[in-house]
């Protein structure tokens, strides 16, 4: 792993494959770590020809952390959305948007094929939208626009998602393993061994629960992005599972509704997370994406 200066703060990232490889560039989700990108999904791009950059965002894992912002207070925040007021926030979507384009920037790549999951696939947008010259295709996934009137998360996943970070790191890692249970898919039930492991070895690397709050500050004060949507260009694929019951099947097919020429595309029996018997599958999603602006160039 390397860190490189981007928008002005330091990014946390990793590279694989060809070196003469087309970039896919992926941006994962709230609170999670670039290491939540199974490395069997990076390996089925790289397999395919293509040069794979992923990164930690900013306020998570190695990246840099805006500590003086303090802990988002996310009830306030929440009152100010439902009021219609504009909320408070340290940073917005579009700030993590810029961090992605200044990273490949700083890498000295034109442009990449966009891929991100549940608030990456916001980001993802956001590159697309604000930043057209760096993107070659977007593959939103398992993500959404923003709009309020789209059905909520089931309570059960909201419940996971905003338990209280624990104390002890035992209950943290059972709150992890319980979580990506809760939000997972069930046509393709995880190993739990690995649900553990894995969570294990993310509660070592980093452990920051003030970020989390922070950028699901960011997501609620961005609001509706539909508008900014529409300015997108670039081929793009919406990518989203059936039985999905922290950001509905609606949020997809709405995001593929405000962007032109977009693609859904449905997996039935996934939920809110990456499987790895769909990894292959999602891989050839982005790949059949990256084909489609190849034809239309």
């Amino acid at each position: 792993m390397a860190r490189a200066k981007s928008n002005g703060i330091e990014l946390e990232y990793e590279v694989a494959g060809p070196a003469n490889g087309e970039t896919v560039l992926l941006i994962m989700g709230l609170g999670a770590q670039m290491t939540a990108w199974p490395r069997e999904f990076v390996d089925a791009i790289t397999a395919k020809g293509y040069r794979v950059v992923w990164y930690d965002n900013r306020d998570v894992g190695l990246s840099h952390k805006f500590d003086a912002a303090g802990t988002a207070d996310l009830s306030s925040i929440m009152q100010a959305v439902a009021s219609g007021a504009k909320p408070s926030s340290a940073y917005v979507l579009d700030d993590m948007a810029a961090d992605a384009a200044g990273l490949l920037e700083a890498l000295g790549i034109a442009k990449a094929h966009v891929v991100g999951a549940s608030m990456g696939g916001m980001i993802a947008q956001m590159v697309a939208a604000n930043h057209p010259e760096k993107t070659l295709t977007l593959t939103s996934i398992m993500s959404s626009t923003g709009n309020r009137s789209l059905p909520p998360a089931k309570p059960e996943a909201m419940a996971v998602l905003m338990t209280p970070p624990a104390e002890d790191f035992e209950t943290r890692i059972d709150n992890a393993v319980r979580s990506q249970k809760t939000i997972g898919s069930p046509g393709y039930p995880a190993d739990e061994k690995r649900l553990r492991d894995n969570a294990i070895a993310s509660q070592k690397r980093m452990y920051y629960p003030a970020g989390f709050s922070r950028q699901l500050a960011a997501i609620m004060a961005s609001g509706d992005r539909r508008e900014a949507l529409k300015k997108i260009t670039a081929p793009t694929t919406v990518l989203h599972g059936a039985d999905d019951p922290l950001v509905p099947l609606e949020g997809g097919k709405d995001t593929a509704a405000n962007i032109a020429g977009a693609e859904l595309v449905v997996i039935d029996g996934m939920g809110h997370d990456l499987p790895l018997a769909l990894v292959e599958r999602i891989a050839e999603v982005v790949h059949q994406t990256a084909q489609r602006a190849r034809v239309s160039a």
